[in-house]
């Protein structure tokens, strides 16, 4: 029932109401495409102080979003408009989903009065968004808005972070009502602290597992990112003297040339360990579902969420919890006994390290390269020379980033970006558009296939509107090649160029018409050269680099879909 002081109180906005949850919330940015359903959020930004960042597809807000959250710790939010503008921003909101990225989608729909009458862009959004997400609504009438913006924040930590979605009907969003109707949660006092440090007897169990291994090897995975366990990791493979291997946002946990960290002999580290601590990593397409695993080796998993520990492969110890306090609770059991176990795995250590050795030999003649076109090893063991510690480093494509993968090794923890696990493209663009915004202070490489680029590509307009500068590289062959090469075993070569060819795209000259610096590159020995330009141009730059398009990733030719 309407209170009875509401004639004389301050009449807010739905609109209004969203911003100051978002402010709440600590949102500093919105990304967003136009759209007449959504204006009023804006007007609510303008006097919040939240920045509006307006792009040329909503795809973009989407992944630019995801992408200031992995950066920042902090959720992003994209807000977009009805029908195409949400059904745009989809991709965006499945690829948050499978990397555990937490960010609020708001998308507008049609007015109540309105309901099934066949207003401009209806859709079932809710509908088509649940699966996709970790909560999806309507906000149902205005003074619910700013509760239900919080109700889908919180929503978005339970368990590994995620998405949330919420709807919000015109009429609900232009709508006032009197300011004590509605509940504005408060900043830091509407959730509960997440971080759990699991099972105290797992933990004790675990530590003694390490303290009396012989050969343990740990995979620090993207949740060592994403609970900040920088210090947490790196305490316990230094304390305990274990071989640390890094994926997805791990990448950086450790940096080159710590005498822990290892890349290249992960294979054979997992066939011959005999205590396997696998950290925040589903046993996904990229573990081969757990199989790659020595069948004899004991295998422990750490997860944010429980759901995801034993999946795929049976476990013999597994602890839901925060990264970094169950990493620092079993390295504190594990102390003073036996040195932690330390004291004889030199010989572990350096058996892996010679594996190491033989795998960069094995390509050395590649990464020096001097063919035209340029083998993309080489590309990549330029930008890898090329990273600073200060360097966030993205990689947004296929076949090209599958050999970054082996080669590139950021310098510092969170300076690596890629899509994650469902493996989109057109992620590039958005996520400098969200580091550079978050981390002015750092420098942005990106590497894209020239595939990958073109998806998103003309947000680097977005770019140069803003003045985000970055070092960017299109490493060109002008073919989709991860598929390529499937479809060559597949089919032989008379079909291998169905539906993957792409035409000789100047990315360079692209660069250059939408204001920023561009470069092209065909001889090897101007890659450095031509990305230290483009640093010093202070502009939004692309190296365009013709690279071989008949060398493939062994990543790429190991894909078990064409087997």
């Amino acid at each position: 029932m309407p209170d009875d002081n509401d004639d004389n109180q301050e009449l807010i906005s739905g609109g209004h109401l969203v911003a100051k949850a978002l402010k709440a919330e600590g949102v500093e940015v919105v990304y967003t495409l136009c759209g007449g359903h959504i204006i009023d959020i804006y007007d609510g930004c303008v006097d919040e102080g939240i920045e509006v960042v307006d792009v040329r597809h909503e795809q973009v807000a989407a992944h630019a979003a995801d992408g200031y959250a992995r950066i920042t710790g902090k959720p992003g939010c994209a807000v977009v408009t009805a029908g195409p503008g949400t059904t745009d921003a989809v991709t965006g909101v499945a690829n948050a989903f499978r990397a555990e990225s937490p960010l609020l989608l708001i998308g507008g729909q049609g007015a109540h009065t309105q309901h099934k009458m066949g207003s401009l862009q209806d859709l079932p959004h809710v509908d088509m968004m649940t699966p996709i997400t970790k909560f999806a609504a309507t906000v149902p009438d205005t003074a619910r808005a700013a509760d239900m913006v919080s109700m889908a924040f919180r929503e978005c930590y339970h368990g590994a972070p995620g998405p949330s979605f919420l709807e919000i009907p015109r009429d609900v969003l232009d709508a006032k009502v009197p300011a004590g109707r509605a509940r504005v949660p408060a900043a830091g006092r509407y959730r509960a602290s997440t971080r759990s440090a699991g099972d105290p007897e797992a933990v004790e169990k675990l530590a003694d597992l390490l303290v009396h291994a012989e050969k343990p090897a740990i995979l620090l995975g993207s949740q060592v990112w994403t609970t900040r366990a920088t210090d947490a990791a790196i305490e316990l493979v230094r304390t305990l003297n274990v071989p640390a291997y890094m994926n997805g946002a791990g990448r950086g946990t450790l940096a080159p040339g710590d005498p822990h960290h290892f890349q290249l002999s992960r294979r054979y580290a997992f066939a011959n360990a005999d205590l396997i601590v696998i950290v925040g990593t589903p046993f996904d397409f990229r573990m081969g579902y757990g199989k790659r695993l020595s069948p004899d080796a004991t295998v422990v998993q750490i997860d944010l969420d429980y759901r995801t520990v034993g999946k795929n492969r049976d476990i013999d110890l597994g602890i839901v919890g925060d990264a970094g306090l169950v990493l620092s609770s079993v390295t504190q059991a594990a102390s003073g006994r036996l040195n932690g176990g330390s004291a004889g795995r030199k010989a572990w250590l350096d058996e892996l390290r010679a594996a190491e050795q033989t795998a960069v030999e094995k390509r050395l003649p590649q990464l020096r390269s001097d063919a035209a076109p340029i083998h993309p090893y080489r590309l990549v063991s330029e930008i890898n020379d090329f990273l600073t510690e200060d360097s966030i480093y993205i990689g947004d494509g296929g076949d090209i980033v599958t050999f970054s993968g082996q080669v590139v090794q950021p310098k510092s923890p969170g300076h690596w970006m890629d899509p994650g696990p469902l493996g989109t493209l057109g992620v590039g663009v958005p996520f400098v558009l969200a580091a550079k915004q978050a981390r002015p202070d750092k420098e942005v490489v990106a590497l894209f296939g020239d595939g990958a680029f073109s998806l998103t590509g003309w947000d680097f307009e977005t770019l140069v509107r803003y003045r985000l500068p970055f070092v960017g590289i299109v490493g060109n062959n002008s073919s989709m090649n991860q598929i390529r090469y499937g479809q060559k075993a597949k089919y032989g070569e008379a079909r291998e160029r169905v539906g993957n060819t792409l035409g000789d795209v100047h990315y360079d000259k692209f660069a250059q018409m939408l204001g920023g610096y561009g470069e092209e590159v065909r001889d090897p020995a101007d890659i450095a050269p031509a990305l230290r330009r483009a640093r010093e141009s202070g502009l939004p730059s692309l190296i365009n680099v013709w690279v071989d398009p008949d060398a493939y990733a062994p990543g790429t030719m190991n894909q078990t879909m064409y087997k």
